[in-house]
């Protein structure tokens, strides 16, 4: 699937969730049933998937896991807070660097209407 398509349906997803279960949940709780709402799409999902960190010699095997991973494309870093911080952004960009994946999808799903709560971030070096 193309990586427009898979977003789009990402999205769609998240929004079919965040309608029926609402914004006050443990972020486990959405990441679960965001991950359940895409398989049912016939989307390969994974889940909790350790990215490892290389610096000079050095690798670390597990520098960060990554809540979601859809069709080996996009990483889903998925939120249940106040207010987004700039340095939840930066997080999901270093996360594409570090990956080598092209598109983030962050998704606060404590606001009252989700479109608020997303945003779509680009790794620029990949």
């Amino acid at each position: 699937m193309e990586i427009n398509g898979v977003t789009a349906n990402i999205i769609d997803a998240a929004n079919k969730v965040h309608n029926q279960l609402g914004p006050g949940l443990f972020e486990s709780v959405y990441e679960e049933v965001l991950a359940f709402e895409l398989i049912k799409r016939n989307l390969h999902v994974e889940r909790q998937v350790p990215i490892p960190v290389y610096y000079d010699e050095l690798k670390m095997e597990v520098g960060f896991r990554a809540d979601l991973i859809v069709e080996k494309q996009v990483i889903v870093e998925v939120k249940s807070i106040e207010t987004v911080a700039p340095v939840h952004k930066k997080q999901v960009i270093t996360y594409l660097r570090l990956s080598g994946l092209k598109i983030g999808l962050l998704i606060n799903f404590n606001e009252e209407l989700l479109k608020n709560g997303l945003t779509r971030l680009f790794n620029n070096y990949a």
